[in-house]
């Protein structure tokens, strides 16, 4: 019980500055009935953007969003560039490239990747990631320190060697994630303020219908 009251304390006096934006990006082979493509923009822990390989379009999960989409045509192609083509077709070459690399063939194999960058809004400082993941594996990352990709595996030192050769590659990187990344999730924050930012706290409460009975907790906000 005291931890109880400690957590509930802790939810009434805190609040986030940290916003985030993230796109999770997952190419799939051997899986049945799911497709080998698949994205999510995520803004604040909140799904607001997804698309696959089965439906080939990119499907607002927030009205705001879909606003955006509408108001903005450019922004909406770009997206749908990237889920149609451009990211489907890196990720199967991708994928089948690693499956000759670790010397396999049948079975199950994932490629993921998780980019995009966290703000704070008291000290304005950015933070950006990129990082990719084999069969639930760290597999290779991006430091924006040094410009250079970090290889945990030996087998992912090949792709490292290649993508630091890849002064665009690189390029694009820093921009993205140390400029463009930001300046879209302040855009966001700003037009999906009404759901993102929201100000209530969070509210506890506890039920137990007799002193032996288990208790039942309900959160919300």
């Amino acid at each position: 019980m005291k931890t109880f009251f400690l957590l509930l304390l802790f939810c009434h006096v805190s609040s986030a500055v940290k916003h985030s934006m993230k796109y999770f990006v997952s190419a799939s082979s051997g899986v049945p009935n799911f497709p080998e493509f698949v994205g999510a923009l995520v803004i604040d822990e909140i799904l607001t953007g997804y698309c696959d390989s089965n439906k080939k379009i990119v499907e607002p999960k927030q009205d705001w969003m879909k606003k955006i989409f509408e108001d903005d045509p450019q922004h909406f192609e770009w997206y749908t560039g990237q889920c149609s083509e451009y990211q489907p077709n890196f990720f199967k070459a991708t994928i089948d490239n690693l499956k000759q690399r670790f010397n396999q063939s049948g079975g199950v194999h994932i490629l993921q990747e998780m980019f995009g960058c966290e703000w704070d809004d008291e000290t304005g400082e950015v933070n950006g990631f990129n990082q990719y993941g084999y069969n639930g594996e760290d597999f290779i990352s991006f430091d924006l320190k040094t410009l250079t990709w970090i290889a945990p595996k030996p087998q992912a030192v090949t792709t490292k060697l290649r993508w630091d050769n890849d002064k665009a590659r690189i390029k694009y990187n820093e921009i993205y994630l140390t400029r463009i990344c930001p300046e879209w999730l302040n855009n966001y924050l700003d037009l999906g303020k009404s759901s993102l930012l929201r100000t209530d706290l969070p509210s506890v409460s506890l039920l137990q219908k007799t002193p032996s009975s288990p208790v039942s907790c309900h959160a919300t906000g």
